[in-house]
């Protein structure tokens, strides 16, 4: 069979700077085929030697040109004329071919792509060996991810669309399964019974960017607290699968979100500086940070606060998980003089990847003293550099038609309708010019120490 990877939007930062990078390091790997072909397909006009020089000088990461050029062909595509998805399809062949269909695009060209490709004879529908895979965001509200969905359902079935969220391609968002099921001191104690609180963390160090234009229509909420967060908030909270396979994980991950519920009391806030970005609209409403609490009411998880957190301008980029656990009744009475730390995991997903456990010990010496020890284990460290990028891990998953780490409709359907039951009306908006800002907000409203 003939394998072939298809990228409408070569000429973009995403090819440049993840994709070539993540296809050169699979094939350095073995991981792809012998004969995996790569279609670079774009709007300019230019020669394959041109297209390979531009890609030199705009990507960052290390690619083996030499065996990337043995591979890969430039193909110039008027997205608005079927007959050049003819010729792309006759390209590529129509029997005992793999077809990857990478969509490297904005929003408002997936679907006269898409059209194209299924006009055209590129992919048929129902053939699972034809397969189109494309990026967040997912619509911009529930109402226009409906429409976008039902236009992918007219051309391909369910099970040929890979969604990409690459924050499922990251290592720790992966091993929080492997942490949860593998580890009996955990399984025991993850529940109501253990657990005090699960907060979700997103921070970003930098503005909106050249985002400018983009966000200011988005905003915090709809950019990272339906797709991120509540990835995270599914798989620490969802039931234990039957098994591992894809769909019996997706259905408890969306089981979890369908139980979730957001309370009123949050905060919405803009950093200092946001309304003078170009592209940010004059007065503009937009958060560039959320802060909210969440229950989730499953009779595993039910009374424990899901807080989240995700911002612009937080001071750093940080993503992880803080599950805190509650002290015991006979801890307390034993060491009743003494303050006692609360248990932590800490999940640890970006920059760094590991797992951190915080428990409790006597400090040395001859005093009693109770102080708090860390069990740090760093996941980056033992790859030794060589820790797999996200877009690896989904790439090579497309190619195996894995699709545990890609989001289905409903996963994203039922996200969407949690995030549009908050009324960001109620909202306390502030300005920050820090975390401590925040911090100082979030302790000050909600009347305990959270993060």
């Amino acid at each position: 069979m003939k394998t072939y990877l298809i990228i409408f939007g070569s000429t973009g930062n995403l090819m440049y700077k993840k994709l070539l990078p993540a296809i050169s390091s699979l094939i350095k790997k073995k991981l792809f085929p012998d004969d995996l072909h790569i279609l670079a397909v774009a709007r300019r006009d230019c020669t394959l030697e041109d297209y390979l020089e531009e890609a030199k000088e705009q990507a960052t990461a290390e690619v083996d040109w030499e065996e990337i050029s043995k591979r890969i062909d430039y193909f110039k595509m008027d997205i608005n004329n079927v007959e050049h998805y003819q010729e792309l399809a006759k390209k590529v062949g129509y029997k005992d071919t793999l077809k990857m269909i990478y969509l490297a695009v904005p929003p408002k060209l997936i679907s006269p792509i898409a059209k194209g490709i299924y006009e055209g004879g590129l992919v048929k529908k129902g053939n699972i060996d034809e397969r189109i895979v494309f990026e967040k965001p997912f619509g911009e509200d529930l109402q226009s991810a409906k429409e976008i969905n039902q236009m992918l359902w007219s051309y391909f079935d369910e099970k040929q669309i890979y969604r990409i969220d690459h924050y499922l391609g990251k290592e720790m968002i992966q091993n929080i399964l492997t942490v949860r099921f593998a580890n009996r001191l955990f399984q025991e104690s993850w529940s109501n019974h253990a657990i005090e609180s699960v907060t979700l963390i997103a921070k970003e160090s930098e503005g909106v960017l050249s985002r400018a234009a983009y966000y200011d229509k988005v905003g915090a909420i709809k950019d990272m607290v339906q797709s991120h967060l509540m990835q995270m908030a599914a798989l620490i909270a969802m039931e234990d699968p039957i098994s591992l396979n894809a769909n019996d994980i997706r259905d408890q991950k969306v089981d979890a979100i369908k139980h979730l519920s957001f309370d009123q009391n949050y905060i919405l806030g803009q950093y200092d500086g946001y309304l003078s970005a170009e592209g940010v609209e004059k007065n503009s409403h937009t958060e560039t940070l959320f802060f909210g609490r969440a229950f989730i009411q499953t009779k595993r998880f039910e009374g424990v606060p899901f807080y989240f957190l995700t911002g612009k301008k937080l001071g750093e980029k940080c993503s992880e998980i803080i599950i805190k656990f509650k002290r015991g009744d006979y801890q307390d009475k034993l060491f009743a003089s003494k303050e006692i730390p609360n248990n932590k995991l800490i999940i640890k997903i970006a920059p760094e990847d590991g797992i951190e456990f915080q428990m409790n010990t006597k400090s040395p010496g001859l005093d009693s003293f109770i102080e708090k020890a860390s069990l740090d284990y760093c996941h980056a460290c033992r790859a030794v550099g060589n820790l797999p990028e996200a877009y690896e891990k989904l790439l090579l998953d497309l190619y195996k038609g894995q699709t545990t780490l890609f989001a289905r409709w409903d996963e994203i359907e039922t996200a969407w309708k949690k995030v549009s039951e908050i009324d960001k009306k109620k909202g306390n908006m502030f300005n920050y010019q820090s975390y401590q800002d925040v911090k100082d907000k979030v302790n000050q409203d909600f009347k305990e120490d959270i993060l």
